[in-house]
C-alpha cells in the first residue's frame, strides 16, 4: 500500500469517526479505502478495468 495525504472538511472527518465509533469499520483508513474502491468500481467499470492496475482480486 501507498501512503497518501489528503484534506478533508471537518464534517466529512465526523463522518468517518461517527461510522467507525458505530462498528461499520475498524477505522478511518478502511472506510476511505472501501470507499475509493466502490467509486473506481463505478466509475471505471468494475473488474474488467482495475485488473490492469493489479488490484482487481481485493475489489469486491
Amino acid at each position: 500500500m501507498k501512503l497518501i495525504s489528503v484534506q478533508l472538511p471537518e464534517a466529512y472527518v465526523n463522518g468517518l469517526d461517527e461510522l467507525v465509533s458505530y462498528g461499520y469499520f475498524p477505522n478511518k483508513s478502511e472506510a476511505i479505502r472501501s470507499a475509493v474502491r466502490d467509486m473506481l468500481k463505478n466509475e471505471l467499470g468494475g473488474f474488467r478495468s482495475l485488473r490492469n492496475e493489479g488490484i482487481s482480486e481485493k475489489v469486491r
